[in-house]
């Protein structure tokens, strides 16, 4: 369940994330199973953070760093993802219906199981990431 102090800091929006010292963002963020449906984190830092089953559809996650970030499970759909850093990052089982994810950085990342149909990829950096059972059609 998500931490109730980076839920209201999530919530507030990405300056709100930039404002803390870096400390605190070392650790593992936990926004897990958290509905931040529509939340503005353009640009936030959230390396490592666990947002397993997280509820961000059209959110707007745009030059966010999401460098090993534990999405699994979360619903992603039609949320706003351009240019973000996700190397490494699990979206394992993660709805991306309807995502952009243009000039996103994702190498290593792990889309396996993941519902990518209508997601727009136009220059995502998506070497050695694992895809498999993603499915691209809807259905």
């Amino acid at each position: 369940m998500a931490d109730p102090r980076h839920l209201q800091l999530a919530r507030t929006g990405a300056d709100a994330l930039r404002s803390l010292s870096s400390g605190l963002w070392r650790q593992r963020a936990d926004l897990s199973r958290a509905d931040l449906r529509g939340a503005l984190l353009r640009g936030a830092e959230l390396p490592f953070a666990d947002l397993r089953g997280a509820d961000l559809r059209w959110a707007d996650l745009r030059e966010a760093d999401l460098r090993w970030a534990d999405l699994e499970g979360a619903d992603l759909r039609e949320a706003q993802l351009d240019g973000v850093r996700a190397e490494g990052a699990s979206f394992v089982d993660a709805d991306l219906s309807g995502a952009s994810l243009a000039g996103a950085l994702c190498p290593l990342a792990d889309l396996s199981g993941a519902k990518l149909a209508g997601a727009r990829l136009v220059g995502a950096d998506l070497s050695d990431v694992d895809l498999s059972g993603a499915t691209f059609l809807g259905g």
